[in-house]
C-alpha cells in the first residue's frame, strides 16, 4: 500500500489543475481559447487586462499543462492543450450553474433579459442545415470564425451586422451563434434582427459545444 505522503503528493498534483483555474480571468481565457488559439495581446484585449497580468495567468496555466504555446516572430500564441481542457471547462461551468447559488442572477445581470429571445437546439439546427432552409450567422470575431466554425455558417461579426442586413432577404430564417451559453454576441444579434423584422433565433449554446457534439465544422475564411 502507498503511504500517506505519497498519496498527499498525488492528490496535490491532481489539484494543480484546479489551482490553475482558480481565477475568473483564467476561466475566461479558457472560454476564449475554446474558440481557437490567440496571441497574448489579443487575449489581454479580450479579458481587459494588462499584458503583464495576462502573461502571468497564461504562464501559470501553461505550467499546469492546460495550454500550449507557439512563437511567430515576436508574438506568442496560446491554445488549449487538448479537447479535454475544453471539456473540463464545460463540466466546471455546468456544476457551477447547477450548484453555486447566485449564478443565474449573475448571468442575467450580464446577459440581460432573454425572455424575448427564442433558442434553437443543436439537433434542430443540424437538421435545418441539412434541409438548407436556414441562414446561420457566426457573430464572433473573424479570427475565431477562421479558426473553426459551423459548416455552412456565414461570418458576420456583430459590429458588421447592420451593414450585412442590406443583403439579407427578409423572408429567411436566421440563427445566430457565438462562443457559448454566456456569450452576449448572439443575443445582441437576435435582438437587432428581430427589431428589423427578421425571424431570428440564437443557438442554445455556441461553437465549442457544437464541435464537441461531433456536428459538422470547418475552418478558414468562408465569407
Amino acid at each position: 500500500m502507498g503511504d500517506r505522503a505519497a498519496k498527499d503528493a498525488l492528490f496535490d498534483g491532481l489539484a494543480e489543475v484546479a489551482k490553475a483555474l482558480a481565477s475568473g480571468r483564467r476561466a475566461e481565457i479558457v472560454d476564449l481559447l475554446a474558440q481557437g488559439e490567440r496571441s497574448v495581446d489579443e487575449i489581454a484585449d479580450e479579458i481587459d487586462q494588462s499584458m503583464a497580468n495576462t502573461s502571468h495567468h497564461l504562464r501559470a496555466m501553461a505550467r499546469a499543462g492546460l495550454l500550449t504555446t507557439r512563437r511567430d516572430g515576436t508574438r506568442i500564441f496560446y491554445a488549449l492543450a487538448s479537447e479535454s481542457v475544453a471539456e473540463l471547462w464545460t463540466a466546471l461551468r455546468a456544476v457551477a450553474t447547477e450548484h453555486v447559488a447566485g449564478i443565474e442572477r449573475l448571468a442575467s445581470a450580464y446577459l440581460g433579459d432573454r425572455d424575448g429571445l427564442e433558442a434553437i437546439t443543436r439537433k434542430e439546427l443540424a437538421a435545418r442545415l441539412r434541409r438548407g432552409d436556414v441562414t446561420v450567422l457566426d457573430v464572433r470575431p473573424d479570427a475565431e470564425f477562421r479558426a473553426g466554425h459551423i459548416a455552412g455558417a456565414r461570418s458576420v461579426p456583430l459590429d458588421e451586422l447592420r451593414r450585412t442586413l442590406r443583403s439579407l432577404p427578409k423572408d429567411v430564417h436566421v440563427v445566430a451563434y457565438c462562443r457559448g451559453p454566456y456569450c452576449v454576441y448572439a443575443d445582441d444579434a437576435v435582438r437587432e434582427l428581430n427589431r428589423r423584422g427578421y425571424r431570428a433565433q440564437r443557438l442554445e449554446d455556441g461553437f465549442p459545444e457544437w464541435k464537441h457534439a461531433g456536428l459538422p465544422v470547418t475552418a478558414g475564411d468562408a465569407r
